[in-house]
């Protein structure tokens, strides 16, 4: 009966911990498509089981202690004099010290394994992708293909994605759970991210740092095409468009706007994304007269000081 008991017990707590770690609704950390996101959850999951070692036999003491030393059982032994065991000291010191160590040694590899900046082993050649976050809404540039898209990034199954990051307002942060990986997007840096879809399908993407009003809608959608084939073949579509993304048409995407519709753009103009990269920086082109109004008060303020 105590044995059935036990077992149900961890069961449930085994449960209940993957359910908060997974930290949504459909349990997309736990279900993740991509080699990335399959070793976060690997990461998450042995992580969860060292703990779990401590937390349960604790939670399972605690009750057994309250039960058996409760006031009404007489044949508890009453020690009012104690105050040490060699054994007892030894357990609780060592099995925490072990945990820590297989955990410092998990840390260390995964994070070098799982390094961000660190490019997917692959015979294909990786797809580049330029991402722009804006308010309130996602810039994906292609310098290959030479098309643009807002709030839609299509890729390649199986085929590395470099991801090369930056913002053109506010810090941000580029997420898409299933594919694994997070990282920061910052006014005036190019940050990396290296990720590769497995299966085809459409994932959710997410601004996983908060950036004003429109912060909960700034969402896109990551479609995996199923093929090479597929991929071009969309790129082709794009490329028939009459949109082109230039100075003027980045001026407009500058402006704040919420639940921005997916927008297209069939040519871009070169060097664009080092060009937003290069707005922040001292003596670079102005994206714009708030960026140009902000240069001018960091100077006022040198001058007067």
């Amino acid at each position: 009966m105590k044995s059935k008991w036990l077992s149900s017990l961890i069961k449930m707590l085994s449960v209940g911990g993957a359910f908060l770690l997974a930290g949504c609704e459909d349990m997309v950390l736990m279900n993740p498509k991509g080699p990335i996101g399959e070793g976060e959850k690997s990461l998450i999951l042995t992580a969860t089981w060292l703990m779990l070692l401590v937390v349960i036999p604790v939670i399972i003491m605690t009750i057994a202690f309250a039960w058996r030393y409760r006031a009404s059982n007489t044949k508890a032994t009453y020690k009012p004099k104690w105050d040490h065991s060699t054994a007892v000291e030894a357990t609780v010191w060592s099995i925490p010290l072990v945990i820590v160590a297989i955990l410092a040694v998990l840390t260390w590899k995964t994070s070098h394994e799982l390094d961000p900046y660190k490019a997917l082993e692959s015979d294909k050649k990786p797809l580049t992708v330029q991402v722009v976050a804006l308010d309130w809404k996602w810039l994906f540039i292609y310098p290959e293909q030479k098309i643009a898209t807002v709030n839609e990034l299509v890729i390649p199954t199986h085929t590395p994605v470099e991801f090369r990051i930056t913002s053109g307002t506010v810090m941000n942060s580029f997420f898409i759970p299933q594919l694994g990986g997070q990282i920061y997007a910052m006014a005036g840096m190019s940050t990396k991210l290296h990720l590769q879809a497995d299966e085809a399908g459409t994932y959710d993407g997410i601004s996983a740092n908060y950036s004003g009003a429109g912060f909960s809608d700034m969402k896109f959608q990551a479609v995996a095409k199923a093929s090479d084939e597929d991929f071009n073949a969309w790129v082709a579509e794009v490329k028939a468009g009459n949109n082109a993304l230039d100075d003027t048409a980045y001026q407009a995407l500058l402006k704040p706007t919420e639940k921005h519709p997916v927008e297209y753009f069939a040519a871009v103009k070169p060097q664009m994304y080092e060009q937003i990269v290069r707005s922040f920086m001292h003596g670079g082109h102005k994206a714009d007269e708030h960026h140009e109004g902000m240069h001018e008060m960091a100077e006022e303020m040198g001058a007067e000081e």
